[in-house]
């Protein structure tokens, strides 16, 4: 049974009061729903999706930029959920106590669509891997693979209806079990790793269409944000933590341990095989690059874990898809159709709707030309307007000194802040204009759900500023779907 509880009463971003004694999570449990929130697909195909567009300079360049700036966002949302306890469901909360309601409804919105746009890209490439066994599962977007996927979608969905503490235990264990197959790969790589190899047009100037060391870096920045995504989950279910500090220390270290894990299976690979070879492999690449040092077991092996690492992504982002527009319906952010709860603490309205979400855009794949490394990049894209806001808030408060008693570190959060928001604004220059176009395609049917938001609780809908950003967001969406039909605008991995 779902029951319907009104928002009126909850603080911004404040998580319902139901969730206080039974379903709360401990360290381990927090860094598994970090970790295991991050580690999805993209490690698998890392070694193509990064070569595919930069050589090995550009890589390490790539990587030395991702580490600053996601080490930044980590101490940045360390810092947030020690400074603001009141505050749950990570960025969405902080845009909207920064900026206002429609920011923060923005963020939510975003948040959500991306998260369900990445389970769908996971769907894909699970049963893209799954075609190494049962080739009817083609490239993850036949109605086979489709039919697979929406099973696996619908045993979550009752999985996390169970309970959220069963599901974050489920998590764990699937976090674990996909750990080890990627350190033997690691492990593999190094004693196959051939220096000569690596440094083989090592600036990438010999090879045919890279372009320059700035272009090729550009390349990466998406790859790199997309397998980061996630790093802010101990953040969005702050309110189910057992300690507060443990949101900060679950983020820290679910950081460090994916950056040298990415790190390590992207840079290895160029020693094992050149760019050209990795840009020309089927994903999950790094089934083929351990099919090269090993044999095909090497593959074998690779495409099992993916499959279990993709379920545990898929059950991660599914928790944090339903948490974010339930605590939002909760304060009154999103309408409170996305606010009930079932007997057993889930967020059963937000689960539903997302599901179902999640099913259509599964079935529009198999209609759409775009593959999955399109859809990774709309998804990261979209993502880039909560972490900006949610970052600008963070920077906000420490230059005001908000929260700071003298000499608590008001300074340094201010700097690191600012690098956090600089880098966000960075990504979306990266980006480039057809994915930023394409998110503003996701974001403008949220400005119908804000309007109803806003009416339910007989709240003025736009300030000023906010109506003209709505009307930038309208603006983009329109511009984008025309120049879609035009066919001047195309995505590609």
């Amino acid at each position: 049974m779902v029951t319907l509880v009104a928002p009126a009463d909850k603080a911004i971003g404040q998580a319902p009061a139901a969730f206080a004694v039974p379903h709360k999570l401990g360290l381990g449990a927090l860094t598994a729903m970090v970790i295991g929130s991050m580690i999805g697909s993209g490690v698998f195909s890392l070694p193509q999706n990064m070569a595919g567009g930069a050589g090995p300079l550009a890589i390490l360049i790539g990587w030395g930029i991702t580490g600053i700036g996601i080490l930044a966002f980590a101490f940045v949302y360390k810092s947030l959920a020690i400074r603001q306890p009141t505050l749950d469901a990570g960025p969405y909360a902080y845009a909207k106590a920064g900026f206002g309601p429609f920011i923060g409804f923005a963020s939510a919105w975003g948040y959500w669509i991306s998260v369900s746009v990445g389970n769908v890209s996971y769907a894909v490439v699970m049963f893209s891997a799954m075609s190494y066994f049962f080739p009817i599962f083609g490239a993850g977007n036949s109605w086979q693979a489709i039919l697979g996927a929406s099973v696996v979608l619908w045993v979550i969905h009752a999985l996390i209806l169970s309970g959220m503490r069963t599901a974050a235990l489920v998590n764990l264990v699937t976090t674990i079990i996909k750990i080890v197959p990627i350190l033997l790969f690691i492990a593999a790589a190094i004693v196959a790793f051939k220096v000569d190899i690596f440094t083989l047009d090592f600036s990438g100037a010999a090879s045919v269409g890279l372009g320059s060391i700035l272009t090729q870096v550009k390349s990466t920045m998406l790859v790199t944000l997309w397998v980061f995504i996630g790093i802010e989950g101990a953040s969005v279910i702050s309110g189910r933590a057992a300690r507060r500090q443990d949101v900060g220390t679950a983020t820290m270290l679910g950081f460090f341990t994916c950056l040298a894990i990415y790190a390590l299976v992207s840079l290895l690979s160029l020693g094992i095989l050149s760019q050209p070879e990795l840009a020309a492999l089927k994903n999950p690449s790094m089934a083929g690059v351990l099919e090269h040092v090993v044999g095909r077991w090497g593959a074998i092996v690779i495409n099992v874990t993916l499959v279990i690492s993709v379920l545990g992504a898929f059950l991660s982002w599914m928790i944090l898809a339903a948490e974010v527009p339930h605590v939002a319906a909760r304060d009154g952010t999103m309408p409170t159709w996305f606010g009930g709860e079932n007997a057993n603490g889930a967020p059963a309205a937000s689960l539903w709707i997302t599901s179902g979400l999640v099913q259509i855009l599964l079935i529009v794949t198999l209609f759409a030309s775009g593959d999955y490394s399109a859809l990774f990049r709309i998804a990261a894209t979209a993502m880039l307007i909560p972490y900006i806001f949610s970052f600008a808030f963070a920077a906000k408060q420490a230059f005001a000194g908000t929260g700071y008693a003298p000499g608590d570190g008001r300074r340094r959060d201010a700097v690191i802040a600012s690098v956090a928001t600089a880098y966000s604004l960075w990504l979306v220059y990266a980006a480039g204009a057809t994915y930023v176009l394409m998110a503003a395609i996701l974001y403008a049917p949220g400005i119908v759900i804000h309007i109803i938001a806003r009416r339910e609780r007989q709240e003025r809908l736009f300030s000023p500023l906010e109506a003209i950003v709505a009307l930038i967001i309208i603006a983009a969406a329109v511009t984008a779907i025309v120049v879609l039909r035009s066919g001047g605008l195309s995505l590609h991995g």
